[in-house]
């Protein structure tokens, strides 16, 4: 099953002590690049977040963000960082001003407060910390799988399109069969007309009649091509069925599919063909563009 790599995935849990709000955003990429914004008494914990999105996303851009905010008696503990949440205040008014409206302060200080790093905490019992962590660890968990949730129907939807897409390009190579036989009648006039010349000549070179024959021939025969774009496309939609994702070897194939397609259309010296051929290139760019979000 194909799995894309735009992916989102948010949850929240409330306990005792904490309310835990976790967001992932993944978009593509070559590689696995991971953004993580926590609470700074929580740093000591990236380490082991980095290695939860590791074993569960395998590649893309990702965007975590954790947020942890104290209630109940733990609220006591606990007082507002004014520096940072003045700054957070100062840019999100100064933001405002430059889009061009006028604020609602209330608002701005309610983002402000929900910003990372808003409240000070009071060094707590290491057995609560822990206790909040394995409460954070299960929202992160629960959020990675909304995201691969995420991904795999987005991974669906492209696959259904990458389906339409070789259908299509299925479709033309039958046309370009089709006009490939009309194109023979007058290739095969084209050539004996060469040969008659040939003969004609008083100075007639048997070398240069096999060279003629056998550059006509490679010129103007794309059977091969035809089988071997055929033979793609076919991998290309079993690769789809695979139950494992990978986009890069469906990148591999359909950069073997546009060789043969321009091979084609460079061979077939034929108006009707090059018609088709554009449409194939059009479909194949389409496919291109979709496999670089596939994992």
């Amino acid at each position: 099953m194909l799995k894309s790599m735009t992916g989102y995935g948010v949850s929240n849990i409330e306990s005792d002590s904490i309310n835990v709000t976790v967001e992932i955003k993944t978009l593509n990429s070559k590689f696995l690049d991971i953004y993580c914004r926590i609470p700074r008494n929580y740093s000591d914990k990236e380490i082991e977040i980095r290695n939860l999105i590791t074993q569960s996303l395998e590649r893309g851009k990702v965007e975590f963000t954790l947020s942890v905010q104290p209630v109940g008696k733990t609220v006591a503990s606990t007082s507002v960082n004014k520096p940072l949440v003045n700054a957070y205040f100062a840019d999100l008014s100064a933001t405002a001003t430059d889009l061009g409206f006028l604020p609602d302060m209330t608002e701005l200080l309610r983002i402000a407060l929900q910003m990372p790093n808003a409240y000070n905490n009071e060094a707590a019992e290491d057995s609560d910390k822990e206790n909040d962590w394995a409460q954070i660890k299960v929202a992160v968990m629960e959020a990675l799988r909304k995201c691969n949730v995420f991904r795999e129907q987005e991974g669906k939807m492209t696959s259904d399109k990458f389906v339409e897409y070789i259908k299509t390009i299925s479709g033309l190579l039958d046309s370009v069969s089709e006009q490939d036989k009309l194109r023979i009648p007058a290739v095969r006039e084209r050539l004996e007309k060469q040969v008659r010349e040939l003969l004609a000549d008083d100075n007639f070179d048997t070398n240069r009649f096999e060279q003629e024959l056998i550059y006509y021939v490679e010129k103007f025969d794309i059977s091969e091509e035809k089988i071997r774009l055929a033979n793609h496309l076919t991998y290309f939609t079993e690769t789809l069925k695979a139950s494992e994702s990978n986009g890069k070897k469906l990148n591999f194939i359909a950069q073997e599919i546009g060789r043969e397609i321009n091979t084609i259309g460079s061979k077939a010296n034929d108006a009707t063909i090059q018609h088709f051929v554009v449409q194939m290139k059009d479909e194949l760019e389409k496919i291109k563009e979709q496999t670089m979000n596939i994992i």
